[in-house]
């Protein structure tokens, strides 16, 4: 008989990856059913995650990759390649500002350093209330109007530093 590996050692079976025990386990399996045999699954099947626990819980890349029969390498390939795939809980809100050509023409830059002084955060990141998390983009097809900035899915032009106080502060508490 050939020697265990750690995995084996650990988790006594072959290797096979075991299924993630939480509560939206079932929520995601239902997903990966959904879209079951459509071609190019993973992208639908990880913005649906997305779309339904608002990022993609590490926990659920096994499943994604035991359901398209795609190892777990290829799952969390796609998810680091795309910037709109999240890792980690967002806030309560999620700003996201463009910094593509023609907002940076604009004044996108002076406007995304106000934001990270205000909020205390970098781009990326979340405030430390979890209220608020800044995201850059690269393009919300809004450059007639730049810059253009996008609060919980809504989208705004000329922007300034002094019009985006005034959506924080109509979106927050």
């Amino acid at each position: 008989m050939p020697k265990r590996d750690r995995w084996e050692e650990r988790n006594g079976d072959s290797g096979a990856a075991p299924a993630p025990h939480w509560d939206e386990a079932p929520r995601i399996r239902a997903l990966i059913t959904a879209y079951e045999g459509v071609p190019g699954a993973l992208l639908p099947i990880l913005h649906a995650i997305q779309d339904e626990l608002g990022y993609i819980d590490r926990r659920a890349i096994p499943l994604v990759a035991e359901g398209l029969n795609i190892s777990r390498a290829e799952v969390v390939g796609v998810i680091g390649f795309y910037t709109d795939f999240r890792e980690e809980p967002p806030g309560r809100h999620v700003l996201k500002v463009c910094r593509a050509e023609s907002c940076q023409a604009m004044g996108c830059e002076p406007l995304a350093e106000h934001l990270q002084s205000r909020l205390g955060v970098e781009m990326g990141g979340t405030t430390a209330d979890g209220e608020v998390t800044l995201e850059t983009v690269y393009c919300l097809g809004n450059c007639a109007l730049s810059p253009a900035v996008m609060l919980d899915g809504r989208l705004y032009g000329r922007v300034t530093p002094a019009r985006a106080e005034a959506l924080l502060v109509g979106a927050r508490p």
